[in-house]
């Protein structure tokens, strides 16, 4: 079998592979290492002898037999052989369902005893399998220094006696929180990439992976449905995003020919899923205003009313002042600026370091014919900004709103 279905065969299989061989073994280390042995041996026994049958069933038997290979070498596992042996030789019908093998490494994984960071990187890893250097790059910083901190964050699961098995009912919900909020990371790294390149489009796709991985694990939770509507929104834009010059465009002023419509009728799909179950959560209202937003012709056709309407009752369930700032902007729309200018001043003390705050106020003070005070939002706005990317955005912005380019 070619490298390129070896590799695809990874995509579809990790997964899985990595979830069953930790509840078989017990040990992360040892079911990682396992499942990329039987990879190693995939790329070469394939390309020789064809690719079996069912390539997923191959796999685990090639990882089993060497689990219990290292088990007999190694001291570290050789008071575990024999149990070790009792576990891989159990008929698979007495075993969990492969689901919940892999629920209970998703709810692992995103444990709220582990920090944010590790809850994000250890989901790459073990969930969506991406390599530690790719994580690496993601977090900005070098691979060896990665390599450490999923160490840690191993010894701390162990430590911590974190365990790694599906939620019962009673707690699955409040657990949950904790995976979408992951997965939702995810997808904003990749979105608003701190790498530079501004889009990462590979976490933006492993994200929705992992969010339409979720809506088949979990069919019955609603804000998984909306999470995973939510990010197919915002993809749905995602062509339109960046100009010819590789910077960010405005949603005002995106080519909207260029938006997804194949994503954005699975985000329709999702949302209604989710709005069926009749149990209103903070990703589907998301999910609603990002819906409005990608099914309006132009900027200005956009049904404001409706967001507006739909940030009111975001803001009781999530009062931020991010959620705020984003309903202020939603009232200068629907209302008029002065409107929106008066819930900024409301706001002024919370978010007055922070850049998107001043831009707003810029285009508000625009609307409401205050020149001089916008030309002096921009500059804030422009000092306050920590990427030189989105400095020249705000300058390009600034320039074309005050009518000088």
């Amino acid at each position: 079998m070619p490298d390129v279905e070896v590799a695809e065969v990874f995509g579809a299989e990790w997964p899985r592979l990595v979830a069953t061989l930790r509840a078989d073994l017990g040990d992360l280390d040892l079911a990682e290492d396992a499942a990329a042995h039987a990879f190693a041996v995939a790329a070469d026994r394939w390309a020789r002898d064809g690719n079996p049958d069912t390539p997923g069933a191959w796999l685990l038997t090639v990882a089993r037999r060497w689990a219990i290979d290292q088990a007999r070498r190694h001291v570290r596992f050789q008071a575990r052989e024999d149990t070790l042996r009792r576990q891989l030789q159990m008929p698979q019908r007495q075993r969990g369902a492969v689901a919940d093998d892999l629920l209970a490494m998703v709810f692992g994984c995103c444990h709220r005893a582990l920090d944010p960071e590790a809850q994000v990187a250890l989901t790459l890893r073990y969930v969506v399998g991406l390599s530690t250097a790719d994580i690496a790059r993601s977090f900005l910083v070098s691979e060896p220094t990665m390599a450490k901190r999923l160490v840690r964050a191993k010894k701390k699961i162990v430590a911590s006696g974190i365990p790694f098995r599906s939620p019962d009912p009673g707690s699955a919900r409040e657990s949950l929180d904790e995976v979408l909020r992951v997965v939702y990371l995810i997808y904003t790294q990749g979105h608003a990439s701190p790498t530079g390149e501004l889009i990462r489009g590979d976490l933006c796709d492993e994200a929705r992976w992992l969010a339409g991985y979720l809506t088949t694990l979990l069919p019955g939770e609603p804000e998984v449905w909306g999470l995973a509507a939510l990010l197919a929104f915002t993809d749905a834009r995602r062509p339109g995003r960046l100009d010819a010059h590789g910077t960010v465009r405005p949603l005002r002023d995106q080519d909207r020919s260029q938006w997804n419509d194949d994503a954005a009728r699975e985000g329709r799909r999702m949302l209604a899923t989710a709005l069926r179950a009749r149990r209103l959560g903070s990703y589907q209202i998301q999910a609603a205003i990002s819906a409005a937003h990608t099914t309006a012709p132009t900027f200005e056709q956009t049904d404001w009313p409706t967001i507006r309407r739909l940030y009111g009752l975001l803001v009781r369930l999530e009062p931020t002042p991010i959620v705020r700032l984003n309903e202020a902007v939603a009232v200068a729309q629907a209302e008029g600026a002065e409107q929106g200018l008066m819930r900024l001043e409301q706001l002024s003390g919370a978010l007055g370091e922070y850049h998107y705050y001043h831009l707003a106020r810029a285009d508000m003070l625009i609307d409401a014919g205050e020149r001089t005070l916008a030309e002096a939002a921009f500059t804030r706005a422009e000092d306050l900004c920590p990427s030189a990317t989105e400095r020249q955005v705000i300058r390009r912005v600034a320039r074309r709103r005050l009518g000088d380019g």
